[in-house]
């Protein structure tokens, strides 16, 4: 008998699988999924009972009077200016250090931006440079190419990274110069603020501004893929929003094809195609019912970061304040950059190269070609955003991130810094 024998298979040995964790993940759950089934199911779509009911909720869930669903906050703040009567080549005084729509839709006005340097600590707007900048505009003695006899008409100020300012001091420094507020909330839902543990949190969106605006693009704190709300005290305001939200038409689309009587419409005023989906509210309604439970999460994860990182003397953690209930949309760390052999950019690609996902929050405005080109902004103009945004890194922070992907960003950064020490 002959026995044949198969050649023994060398499997090459594997390194195991390299751990990813992404800079952000989207938790959708099931009763969004089919809320979002039944829209598609139900035939509309568009700006419908959903919409209505997400703006219904939305107002309750932060203490305003009136909510308009639009289609991302660049709409909201869009729209927001437009409803003040921002005119042609008027000012409006923004932080530096932003996302690009807080300063673009000043522009969208024809009126000009006037960007201000940020605060050491939390990099919000800095109030003082307000001061500096309005006096420098009227002294003539600001050297950005900004006319001297702008007129200084509003402020936008950002909460930025999910943590509310002092309101109390940007209403102060408002009144002094006689300047609107709208507030760019695109990162703090849901975020609260108070002066001192004496006084009660007042929720972002609560009535404290002309306009407040929130953003719910696919990897804020609730999402609806893409999406924002503007909300307001002030029914005029609204009105306006509203009616300029579609095209300015005097009847929204679902007034006139849901089965009324009304069926005409008149266009009273050049508007846009700002209006949310029915199919994007149906996500937000139910991101909304868990939004507090999400922001806990990501809060623990904050409070394990802060407690885990504490050690690690190249890296600044972000700064926290009792006085406020921080919407943790993003944790930055700031690199003490004078005690590693590497800058910040060489320090993400060793983080990307480990599987960590992470991200810089932001290029100040005052640093790109648009507002270097047309106004003459320099670095020198904004020294705190300059620098301090050179050694920025924002690493993952969202809810239903696992503990084994949290070890992974802790161990990865501590590995980095021991590694690349000074």
């Amino acid at each position: 008998m002959v026995i044949s024998v198969r050649p023994m298979q060398l499997v090459e040995a594997r390194e195991p699988a390299l751990m990813q964790v992404p800079f952000y993940r989207p938790e959708i759950d099931e009763a969004s999924i089919e809320e979002v089934v039944n829209v598609l199911r139900g035939g509309w779509l568009t700006s419908g009972p959903r919409v209505k009911q997400f703006e219904a909720d939305f107002a309750q869930c932060v203490g305003a009077k009136h909510a308009i669903a639009v289609n991302s906050c660049t709409a909201a703040l869009h729209l927001a200016v437009e409803a003040l009567g921002l005119a042609a080549g008027e000012a409006v005084l923004v932080p530096a250090h932003t996302f690009a729509a807080t300063a673009e839709i000043v522009r969208y006005m024809g009126a000009i931006p006037i960007l201000v340097d940020s605060d050491p600590v939390t990099l919000h707007i800095d109030l003082d440079d307000v001061d500096a900048k309005v006096e420098a505009l009227r002294a003539g003695s600001l050297t950005a190419r900004i006319p001297k006899d702008v007129r200084i008409v509003g402020m936008i100020p950002v909460h930025l990274g999910g943590v509310m300012m002092d309101m109390d001091a940007v209403h102060a420094t408002a009144k002094k110069h006689d300047l609107w507020i709208v507030e760019d909330a695109a990162h703090s839902f849901p975020a609260a603020w108070r002066k001192d543990a004496s006084k009660p949190f007042v929720r972002c969106g609560e009535d404290t501004s002309s306009v407040t605006c929130f953003s719910f693009y696919a990897n804020k704190t609730i999402t609806t893929g893409e999406g924002g709300m503007a909300v307001t005290a002030d029914p005029k305001i609204a009105e306006r929003m509203r009616l300029m939200c579609l095209h300015g038409l005097s009847r929204d689309a679902w007034d006139r094809f849901s089965g009324g009587r009304v069926w005409d419409y008149r266009i009273v005023a050049p508007g846009f195609k700002y209006n949310m989906t029915d199919v994007a509210a149906a996500t937000g309604i139910h991101q909304l019912r868990a939004a507090q439970r999400m922001r806990k999460e990501r809060e623990s994860i904050a409070l394990s970061y802060n407690e885990r990182l504490a050690s690690i003397t190249q890296l600044e953690l972000p700064h926290t304040d009792s006085d406020r209930q921080h919407a943790w949309h993003l944790y930055p760390v700031r690199l003490r950059t004078e005690q590693l052999r590497i800058d910040r950019n060489q320090f993400i690609e060793l983080l990307k190269d480990a599987g960590v996902g992470c991200s810089v929050h932001y290029r100040p405005l005052h640093l790109h070609d648009y507002y270097i080109d047309t106004y003459g902004w320099l670095p020198e103009h904004c020294p705190v955003s300059t620098r301090e945004w050179q050694r920025l890194i924002s690493i993952p922070i969202f809810s239903g991130m696992k503990s084994k992907e949290l070890d992974h960003v802790v161990s990865t950064l501590a590995s980095i810094c021991a590694t690349h020490a000074r």
